[in-house]
């Protein structure tokens, strides 16, 4: 465990600005007592919510930015306004400079991603970047990619979600060698489009140390933990992810309206009262918060802009993990080991 690590915060980003974003720096901040953040953001909208938290000021550095990026912002239109100006930016570059091991920001998801890949740049290795982020099902917690940061991708691109995916269970989870799926139509290798189908025989034939390839896995698979890693393109995943969404908040409205429709209803909610909080801390969005662009040089976790103090909290600790765990340099290991393969491949087939 290092003695410190820095956090560098988006601190105007999100639907709430500095009171979701400082709030939740005060609960990290309680959870791991070694944290120290780099705060930017306009001064006015700041410095004042800073004093509610005491302890989090005590360790935490404020730099004034000139302006901040709207929700409504495009990316080009935010790269043009907000580059070196915006906290967002100076947030992220923090990280370049070696400021702050990890950036968390609940803005503007195109932007982040737009400024992130302009500043940090994308990894050696790796063509695309790709949003990750933790799943939760039956059996515990998944990590599902890409997210939206790509629409449509080859097979070598699945191939490099693929081992960040793994490179990432890796970090979080405790796992030495991750099972991994691409999400498919059927599970039978006849099935899906080419890339798919493609990057499911290099896995295979790869055979790479740190991820156990289990074939390809469909969307009622998710939910059920079937793999330790789900990967697909951005479009697929960025839909699979909104209907899930979709789908928890619809359950809870129809539980709700059928829980408080009777008299008889309304006791039996209080007689299973236990159970129903065991449900709803099992399905609490919270919890899961945070998306990673995974295949940059350096670590940006995306909150959900909604979220309240404890969900950002949960970015935080999520990519304190990440740098502790050492996620960049086994992302890096794990992609030498494929670009070997590859080559050997390559001079096989000449």
């Amino acid at each position: 465990m290092p003695e410190t690590l820095t956090i560098s915060l988006d601190a105007m980003g999100g639907d709430h600005g500095p009171d979701v974003v400082l709030g939740g720096a005060d609960i990290a901040l309680q959870h791991k007592p070694h944290l120290k953040f780099e705060l930017y953001g306009e001064e006015a909208h700041v410095l004042p919510v800073l004093e509610r938290f005491p302890k989090l000021k005590a360790v935490s550095v404020f730099h004034d930015c000139e302006i901040s990026i709207s929700m409504d912002d495009k990316p080009s239109q935010a790269l043009r306004r907000g580059r070196w100006k915006s906290g967002m930016w100076r947030a992220i570059e923090s990280v370049k400079n070696g400021e702050a091991d990890v950036c968390v920001s609940a803005g503007n998801t195109g932007a982040l991603m737009a400024m992130s890949k302009f500043c940090l740049r994308t990894a050696e290795g790796i063509s695309r970047p790709a949003m990750a982020a933790i799943w939760p099902t039956l059996v515990g917690e998944s990590i599902v990619l890409d997210l939206g940061a790509n629409v449509g991708a080859d097979a070598d691109q699945l191939v490099e979600f693929s081992v960040m995916g793994a490179a990432m269970a890796r970090a979080l989870f405790n796992l030495d060698r991750p099972t991994v799926g691409l999400l498919n139509i059927g599970v039978e290798e006849v099935k899906g489009l080419e890339s798919v189908r493609e990057a499911g025989s290099l896995l295979r034939e790869a055979n790479l140390a740190n991820i156990a390839y289990s074939g390809f896995v469909e969307g009622d698979d998710i939910g059920k933990g079937k793999v330790d890693v789900v990967v697909t393109e951005g479009f697929s995943g960025n839909i699979a992810l909104k209907t899930a969404e979709g789908t928890a908040k619809q359950i809870a409205e129809h539980l709700r309206n059928a829980m408080g429709s009777t008299l008889l209803t309304k006791l039996g909610y209080l007689l299973a009262k236990s159970a129903f909080d065991q449900l709803r801390e099992k399905m609490d969005p919270r919890r899961a918060n945070g998306a990673v662009f995974l295949g940059l040089n350096g670590v940006v976790i995306k909150s959900h802009g909604g979220t309240d103090a404890e969900g950002f909290a949960a970015a935080i600790e999520m990519g304190h993990d990440m740098a502790v765990n050492g996620l960049l340099s086994k992302i890096e290991n794990d992609l030498e080991i494929f670009a070997t393969f590859r080559s050997n491949l390559e001079l096989a087939a000449e």
